[in-house]
């Protein structure tokens, strides 16, 4: 059986048009690596830039490279390159800080544009970070945190609510929110929305615009593939830049950051979204990954995406392994990752990646594989799948090493 879903597995591969792009990643020999949807493969262009930016720039150019090399401008053309991944026009779109501190930074900004409203609605199991970030002005007396279903969002929109905050693909399951339905509903209720792309920017078509979303905040470091800890993304629609003003009023959020003024004055535009100094080595290779995405076409990424994941439930399914998908079915209702329910989901990832299968794992009991379309073959689906099915008949996720949790999960 094996040969022939290999056999299979090439020829989907040699029919493949983004066959080629695997070769501009750096992978590890033996290794198939399903975790791209909590931290991207590095580009091989990326160490060159930062070698570029780090002896020429930073080493040659020393402060000058702020003007010569438009340091200063790094968070805005950026941004401006992600705007068409995510539907944006390139004006609305700032690359700055983490997706944490921007969740904040626009959370509070919509309850100042929304007075006398002080709900922020959203969903239990949402992503820890926009439900801690609600938290934290809910002990500053500006907020109140009020959860609803998947399935009652809608109803539970009502004149207290300020802010719908929802992440379109759920991080653990990999559902799929449908972002123009939900984002009608708020607006009809008189509430402003706040999308996290941090799990659909960069690996399925999403456009802001069009569902007529007033912000939303996405990841640098997964799909994006900038690297580990790199700069995220923030988008308010051009309709709302006179209104939103964001409470970290750092300097370089400032209209003219150089005067050096004792009074803060918000620059214009979606310059305001700035706070402190722009980490350049992060911006840099974030460009790179960046550049790489739009090379490929978004479109292409996520046809791709849905056919990958789709032929590995298929190749579990000829080798008669039957787990609990928690994931939807239908491949154009999920993102680019597939979940399963196991209550030994830790040690079965574990002995996976003892394999070199590297997935993830959510608590409690969720086996977590990303499937990033741009560097991932059929035939890692299959050899994955066939992993999986041993690891799972034989008991090898029962070794105690694999039950020893470590840090990161």
């Amino acid at each position: 059986m094996r040969d022939a879903l290999l056999q299979r597995a090439r020829e989907l591969d040699a029919a493949d048009p983004l066959a080629g792009f695997r070769d501009r990643f750096m992978l590890p020999d033996g290794v198939i690596y399903l975790d791209g949807n909590s931290l991207g493969a590095l580009p091989k262009e990326t160490p060159s830039r930062l070698e570029c930016v780090i002896r020429g720039e930073w080493g040659e150019g020393l402060i000058r490279s702020w003007n010569s090399a438009d340091w200063i401008g790094m968070t805005r053309s950026i941004g401006a390159k992600i705007a068409p991944l995510v539907g944006a026009n390139p004006n609305e779109v700032i690359a700055c800080d983490s997706t944490s501190v921007n969740l904040f930074k626009l959370i509070a900004a919509a309850l100042e544009m929304r007075p006398g409203r002080k709900v922020i609605l959203s969903e239990p199991g949402n992503f820890p970070t926009d439900l801690y970030m609600i938290a934290g002005l809910e002990r500053q007396g500006l907020a109140q945190r009020r959860l609803a279903d998947r399935g009652k969002l809608a109803e539970a929109l009502d004149a207290d609510v300020a802010l719908l905050l929802l992440t379109h693909v759920h991080y653990k399951t990999g559902e799929m929110h449908d972002m123009a339905a939900l984002t009608k509903a708020a607006h009809d209720a008189g509430a402003l929305v706040l999308w996290d792309l941090s799990h659909s920017g960069g690996a399925l078509p999403v456009d802001l615009n069009a569902c007529e979303a007033d912000f939303a905040v996405g990841c640098g470091y997964k799909y994006l593939n900038g690297g580990p800890g790199a700069p995220a993304y923030a988008f308010v629609a051009e309709r709302h830049h006179e209104a939103v003003h964001q409470p970290l009023t750092g300097w370089f959020g400032h209209e003219v950051p150089f005067a050096f003024s004792d009074d803060y004055s918000p620059a214009p535009g979606i310059d305001r979204l700035q706070c402190g100094t722009p980490p350049i080595l992060g911006l840099a290779a974030l460009e790179v990954g960046v550049d790489l995405v739009a090379e490929i076409g978004v479109d292409r990424l996520a046809r791709k995406s849905r056919a990958l994941s789709e032929f590995f439930l298929e190749v579990l399914g000829e080798w008669g392994l039957d787990l609990e998908l928690v994931s939807p079915l239908d491949s154009a209702a999920r993102g680019s990752q597939l979940s399963f329910r196991h209550p030994e989901a830790y040690a079965i990832c574990q002995a996976l990646i003892g394999r070199g299968v590297i997935g993830d794992f959510r608590d409690p009991d969720i086996l977590r594989l990303g499937f990033a379309p741009a560097y991932l073959r059929f035939e890692d689906m299959a050899e994955a799948a066939r992993h999986l099915v041993e690891v799972h008949a034989n008991g090898e996720w029962q070794n105690p090493e694999f039950n020893q949790r470590a840090a990161v999960t």
